[in-house]
């Protein structure tokens, strides 16, 4: 068992040819997200808006789908299709670090909170520059 683990959301800005999701999102946001998990050694997985729950390392293609343009119908289908997923994928541990915004953690959040013991969300009601600033400022999770 893992002490902790890490999900981070998708975002819009992409490589432009299929690749490791890890390295498909290239938004400033996403490479200093992967940068402190990765100094942090924590296991990650990313949350897309188009194929669930995805192992860093999977090749995926660029894609166009965001869960802030879906309705409340479509992210709960989304939500119970991630959780899914995460069942039997995600290794135990007792702390799930999320660096996700609302939407991708909203209907998410009642199974993360009955799987792990604690669930941390450092960058909760933070903008997107101040998120950038803590992210820049973090030296580890």
């Amino acid at each position: 068992m893992v002490s902790r683990i890490a999900l981070v959301s998708c975002v819009k800005t992409k490589a432009n040819r299929a690749c490791p999701a890890g390295d498909l999102y290239t938004s400033a946001w996403f490479t200093k997200a992967k940068s402190l998990i990765e100094r942090s050694g924590l296991d990650w997985f990313i949350l897309s808006a188009e194929h669930g729950l995805v192992d860093p390392r999977m090749v995926i293609a660029p894609y166009e789908k965001t869960l802030n343009k879906m309705g409340i119908a479509d992210r709960k289908s989304w939500a119970a299709r991630v959780t899914a997923q995460m069942s039997d994928v995600l290794p135990e541990a007792h702390e799930v670090v999320i660096l996700a915004g609302d939407r991708y953690r909203e209907n998410l959040m009642p199974y993360l909170r009955n799987r792990f013991s604690k669930v941390t969300i450092p960058m909760e009601g933070l903008t997107s520059g101040r998120q950038l600033n803590w992210l820049d400022n973090a030296s580890n999770i």
